[in-house]
């Protein structure tokens, strides 16, 4: 073996032997989950780590497979993704899992298959390659991209129709028959048989919260133990997925049953769900967890609830967080009121001001640039409010263009452009106090590629692919996507 390889080889073995949890245990049902990013990605998602327990709860022995760091590396060494359990090469499962997140992850996804050696398009595999069946957060928007590379999806949540899917396919016989329970399955979609995408699943409030079945120290969130507060959200901001309407509004895990499934061997746990701030007892959770020396995080945290709940920002500060983040999601308050978001100046200055009483090193604050009707005014309206906001700490904008999703009001809203995008965050880079405030943006050309996808059909993944399997720049992207009629 070429040391090249051996290196890769370790690289992942390393792993395995850091992580903590449950031992696996391999049967004759076996099946992949993959992930098509990297290992200290796909180990973050908790909703990955909560579909891989409830298959192994009922007898599967799932395995895990993440794109390699170093694709590159990987495809020069002529090695395939492999398990993390049994280092088994990801094609000879005979039946794959894959949950994906966002729509750019599609480059994970082309680069996953075709360093198997599994035919990227579903109409070109034949009898021996591997079943696929994807399932994700991208299922609850538009999935319809993936489409050409999948045999079947599982839309929404998942926990009761995944274990369901698994048991079937080594029990039905044939990949007809497969096919037919999962059409059958609440949030069951077929592509080659299905017209129009079902609704998304919901699963019973009895399997809450989902939890960290592994830790490991070589995942962007380090060792720490995530468990659902909540799931969903009762608001209704009209450009978030996750509103009120599409999957039931909020649902509440109590605190005692959410503490009791905290391992002894967590030395950090983060709170998780789409509103999670407005969980009533959170300052009870945070300080259950404060006071039994963990330390603490929290995955989202709304400016009207760190103001009015200041408790919240002392106890993360105690537990040695130096950065507090929250959201405003638009320039203004002309803006945010459009999006029914309730973000307003006098809240960002109250946040900001416990921040910086607090001792936090930044006050880092998500929002979005090129949301429908903003204008330049609203962009000096932002830089006069940040450096307001600078003068009791440093503040940090994730500026992150606006991508429209379908099942928001603000579906098949345009994109703003890249031009204009590019333009406002150079304004807002020019105009701010650079010694106390910063801007980190995400790239508009790539935005306006999430777009595409996030709005576009089983052509438009085609096309994606193809501009993947050309090089994955932009240019090529551009190009594909042009020939769609799709023009930046």
């Amino acid at each position: 073996m070429s040391k090249a390889r051996l290196e890769l080889l370790n690289l992942t073995r390393g792993r395995a032997e850091r992580e903590r949890g449950p031992t696996f245990s391999l049967g004759h049902q076996r099946l992949a989950m993959a992930y098509p990013s990297p290992y200290r990605v796909g180990m973050s998602s908790l909703g990955y780590q909560w579909i891989l327990q409830q298959l192994r709860d009922v007898g599967v022995s799932a395995e895990r497979v993440f794109l390699p760091d170093d694709v590159d590396a990987w495809r020069a060494a002529r090695l395939a993704p492999l398990s993390c359990e049994t280092e088994t090469p990801l094609s000879h499962f005979p039946v794959i899992f894959i949950s994906l997140a966002y729509e750019l992850e599609i480059a994970g996804l082309v680069h996953l298959l075709q360093l198997s050696g599994i035919p990227l398009l579903r109409r070109d595999r034949r009898q021996g390659d591997p079943l696929i069946l994807l399932g994700g957060p991208i299922t609850f928007s538009n999935p319809e991209p993936f489409a050409p590379f999948v045999d079947a999806m599982l839309l929404g949540e998942a926990e009761e129709t995944a274990p369901v899917a698994a048991k079937a396919f080594f029990e039905c016989g044939s990949r007809e028959a497969w096919l037919d329970l999962i059409a059958a399955l609440p949030g069951g979609y077929v592509p080659e048989r299905h017209e129009r995408l079902p609704a998304p699943a919901r699963a019973t409030d009895a399997l809450l919260p989902a939890r960290s079945c592994i830790l490991s120290p070589d995942t962007e969130l380090s060792d720490m133990f995530l468990i659902e507060g909540e799931r969903g959200c009762h608001r209704e901001c009209t450009f978030c997925v996750m509103r009120r309407s599409t999957n039931g509004g909020m649902r509440l895990v109590e605190p005692d049953h959410v503490l009791s499934l905290i391992p002894e061997h967590a030395t950090k746990v983060g709170f998780v769900g789409a509103a999670i701030s407005d969980h009533p007892q959170l300052v009870e959770l945070l300080d259950a967890v404060h006071r039994s020396g963990r330390g603490v995080g929290v995955s989202s945290l709304r400016a009207d609830r760190l103001a009015r709940r200041p408790r919240i920002a002392e106890l993360l500060r105690a537990s040695g967080a130096r950065t507090l983040t929250t959201a405003s999601d638009a320039a203004t308050e002309r803006l945010r009121k459009t999006l029914r978001k309730g973000a307003t100046e006098a809240l960002l200055e109250e946040v900001a001001a416990q921040a910086g009483s607090l001792g936090f090193k930044t006050l880092k604050i998500y929002m979005m640039l090129g949301v429908p009707g903003e204008e330049d005014d609203d962009i000096d309206e932002l830089i006069a409010c940040t450096n307001q906001l600078a003068r009791h700490v440093h503040v940090a904008l994730g500026v992150a263009p606006f991508v429209s999703k379908r099942m928001t009001p603000l579906d098949q809203q345009p994109f703003a452009g890249i031009s204009v995008v590019e333009r406002r965050v150079k304004r807002l880079q020019k105009g701010l106090d650079r010694k106390r405030a910063e801007v980190r943006p995400t790239s508009a050309r790539w935005a306006w590629v999430e777009h595409a996808l996030a709005q576009g059909d089983a052509a438009t993944g085609e096309a994606a692919a193809r501009a993947v399997l050309a090089g994955g720049r932009f240019a090529d992207y551009r190009r594909e996507l042009a020939e769609r009629g799709l023009s930046v």
